[in-house]
């Protein structure tokens, strides 16, 4: 990538996003005792790719966690419509987490806050800790977008675990018809989001709700348009807005991404990647029947002397 070279970059990876990408972009494979590992497998040609492309300096994945989070504590609600996943591709998250730490990236999961809420936490402080760093989101989820600005961005996951853009502002605002990213939470404090279960102002569609942020920013200055009884606003769009209020900052709240949750890191440091042990990353890939991702590994002096090491150990793990 041509834009890839000046800073440090902090590699933050959305785990739950792109284990659900990686479920279900490719086919049920499993070990020779039968377990599925699909995800795990579509995880790992993700990681590769990122780190073939960026080379971070720093490296760390969020997970969510299973309890209730804040958001569920403010709306009962909130994601009560989605559909649950398959218990395989719950099955492989632990997997997943398993080979990360053989790789010495850090995980970041914080009961009652969603992985998202850790993405943007950590974004906010790489930047406070570092002049120079640039944060990289690997995600597939859309909800990301809001978090990106002049120093961080979003590697998309468009289709499957191949198919990603490295997506900045310009390409928010063009996407979401001229928005900023931080409008996003606006947009979706009016317009709502059927897959969390929000439930933004009842009759306002994309088209409506885009034009008033539009003109007036964000939702707080919609409404104070509402009280200075601004003739601008349609008649039937004012009683929408005033007859779900309630409703649209509860959105608000729902849908923002918080930057601040109560994460304990002492420095960078801790972050940095590149201190894994090779041997141990392959046999951890050879227990999984990953004998074909073993080229991948970065920085592969050595590598040979440590396959001579290991032999044929493994080798009757496969794929099928």
């Amino acid at each position: 990538m041509s834009d890839i070279c000046k800073n440090d970059y902090f590699v933050i990876i959305d785990g739950n996003s792109i284990v659900h990408r990686a479920f279900h972009a490719l086919p049920p494979l499993r070990k020779s005792d039968g377990q599925v590992v699909n995800a795990v497998y579509g995880f790992l040609l993700v990681l590769f790719k990122i780190v073939k492309d960026f080379d971070p300096k720093y490296l760390v994945a969020c997970f969510d966690r299973p309890e209730p989070t804040f958001r569920k504590e403010k709306f009962s609600d909130y994601k009560a419509k989605r559909v649950k996943a398959p218990q395989e591709l719950y099955d492989q998250i632990p997997l997943v987490k398993e080979v990360l730490k053989a790789f010495c990236v850090p995980i970041y999961e914080m009961p009652g806050y969603e992985g998202d809420d850790l993405i943007g936490t950590l974004s906010r402080l790489s930047i406070e800790k570092n002049e120079v760093i640039e944060n990289i989101i690997v995600s597939g989820d859309n909800d990301i977008f809001q978090l990106v600005d002049d120093r961080t961005k979003v590697y998309f996951l468009k289709k499957g675990v191949k198919d990603a853009s490295l997506c900045d502002s310009i390409y928010v605002r063009e996407r979401f018809g001229g928005l900023t990213p931080s409008q996003i939470v606006d947009y979706k404090a009016l317009r709502g989001d059927q897959s969390d279960n929000i439930p933004g102002v009842l009759g306002i569609g994309e088209k409506t709700a885009t034009e008033l942020i539009l003109r007036f920013m964000n939702l707080e200055n919609i409404y104070q348009a509402l009280e200075a009884e601004d003739q601008s606003i349609k008649e039937s769009v004012k009683e929408k807005l005033i007859k779900s209020k309630e409703d649209a900052f509860l959105s608000l709240d729902l849908a923002r991404i918080i930057t601040d949750a109560p994460i304990e890191i002492g420095g960078l440091e801790e972050c940095q990647w590149k201190n894994y042990n090779r041997e141990e990353l392959v046999e951890t890939l050879l227990s999984f029947g990953f004998k074909s991702l073993i080229p991948k590994i970065p920085h592969e002096e050595g590598l040979s002397e440590v396959m001579d090491k290991i032999g044929n150990n493994g080798s009757n793990l496969t794929l099928w």
